[in-house]
């Protein structure tokens, strides 16, 4: 399978270049570093160093506070951020500053892959969620650099899919690879698809850990009394390709219940802003954009929020949220957001990316599921003329999600052998 892979990604590596290019032309985010996906750039100052992989957005954001216990925990390393997106490569620098050394990772091919670790040389690598390069990860083998893959998931999806790689994802997890699982089913999901049990640790979600701004209440409130009014408002965040149309669906029927509310619709993918404005011009909606046009007055029924890093701060201005890409078979989006500043949450029935979360928020009645844009409405409709209940469920989120803190601490306190020579070996903890 190896020469296969091998073979296959030198084709695919010039194709996903091409396709950045190409969105280059509409955005041009995308061309600041694109040296960088080959390997090149600058090589990093002289002495230890921690690299940490992101691939986007939400798992930059996630990482946050992970990056900054690291930082106070061993100050004599240098810290690379890298990333797969422009987004997450924005994050990441407006989040850490000149602190860290910020690159996107690689195409996986062995000439970029060396490159990349030349310029950048690690003492260990940490890699949130799942991010499997063989390339990368038999590099990193070769010249001996531990990789811990943090807060770990994998689908039962997924599993299946691996499996069908057979050799080439079991060797992946090589003596110097080891798990730390979000929760103990995928810890179990790892072992099935190769990872070594004594290698493989349940520690937590790093999510649940997930840095408030003090100033974030304030500043929704501010934002209610401004340009948003008083009027009953709901999110719908982190949107895909064939779901925006179920969310103005739903929007529609809402409005015959409560003629007033507003809708902050919140695309996934910034390339997708004006297409989404296009499907709101097309179907005739009433709306203004975030990022150009004034507040939205009480008779526009949609805001359309193409900006970035705003999506925190309306969610903690709304009074119910829907998380996307839930409603289509994406695997669904980071359900804490809007739970931990108490909003009510709803999310399709797509929700493999985070299912324990899904799980522990709807048992606990801070989350529901709605199967389609008639549901939708109807919980909406629920919940946006009933403030009573809409402040009972959000408490039950903001306290469920500080409830499960404490990942980020335990992840830190278990990379120790890796960072500090003196520590000695131990076992690998248990939850």
């Amino acid at each position: 399978m190896r020469p296969v892979y091998r073979v296959l990604i030198r084709i695919l590596a010039p194709l996903a270049a091409a396709v950045t290019l190409l969105r280059a032309i509409r955005d041009p985010a995308y061309r600041s570093g694109f040296a960088e996906r080959f390997g090149l750039g600058p090589p990093r100052a002289a002495g230890a160093a921690i690299w940490l992989h992101a691939v986007s957005l939400g798992e930059v954001a996630a990482a946050v506070p992970l990056v900054r216990a690291l930082r106070e925990r061993h100050p004599g390393y240098g810290l690379v951020i890298t990333t797969a997106t422009p987004t997450g490569r924005a994050k990441a620098r407006s989040s850490f500053g000149d602190g860290a050394d910020v690159r996107y990772l690689p195409y996986d091919t062995p000439r970029a892959v060396a490159r990349f670790l030349d310029r950048v040389r690690p003492t260990l690598g940490v890699i949130m969620e799942t991010e499997l390069w063989p390339t990368l990860f038999e590099a990193c083998s070769r010249r001996r650099i531990p990789l811990v893959l943090a807060s770990a998931r994998l689908s039962a999806r997924s599993v299946a899919r691996y499996r069908r790689g057979g050799a080439l994802i079991r060797d992946l997890f090589g003596p110097g690879v080891a798990i730390a699982a979000q929760s103990e089913a995928d810890a179990e999901r790892f072992r099935q698809i190769g990872a070594d049990p004594a290698r493989t640790c349940v520690l937590g979600n790093v999510k649940f850990d997930l840095e408030i701004d003090p100033d974030l209440p304030s500043r929704a409130s501010a934002l209610r009394a401004g340009d948003l009014g008083a009027r009953p408002i709901w999110v719908a965040g982190s949107t895909h390709a064939g779901e925006e149309q179920a969310v103005l669906d739903a929007h529609r029927e809402l409005l015959r219940t409560v003629p007033d509310a507003l809708l902050v619709l919140a695309p996934r993918h910034p390339p997708r802003f004006d297409a989404v404005a296009a499907l709101l011009d097309a179907a005739g909606w009433r709306y203004v954009r975030r990022s150009r046009d004034g507040p939205a007055a009480s008779s526009v029924p949609v805001l359309l929020l193409d900006t970035i890093g705003e999506l925190a701060l309306y969610y903690a201005a709304a009074d119910a949220a829907f998380v996307g890409g839930s409603l289509v078979p994406v695997g669904g989006h980071n359900l804490l957001e809007p739970a931990a500043v108490g909003v009510p949450v709803l999310t399709g029935p797509s929700i493999d990316n985070g299912r324990e979360v899904a799980a522990l928020l709807t048992t606990a009645g801070a989350a529901r599921i709605v199967a389609d844009s008639v549901e939708l409405a109807a919980q909406l409709a629920r919940w946006l003329t009933d403030p009573a209940e809409r402040t009972r469920i959000g408490a039950i989120g903001r306290r469920m999600v500080a409830m499960q803190r404490g990942s980020v601490a335990r992840l830190v306190e278990w990379l120790d052998p890796w960072l500090d020579p003196g520590h000695g070996d131990r076992p690998i903890p248990r939850q």
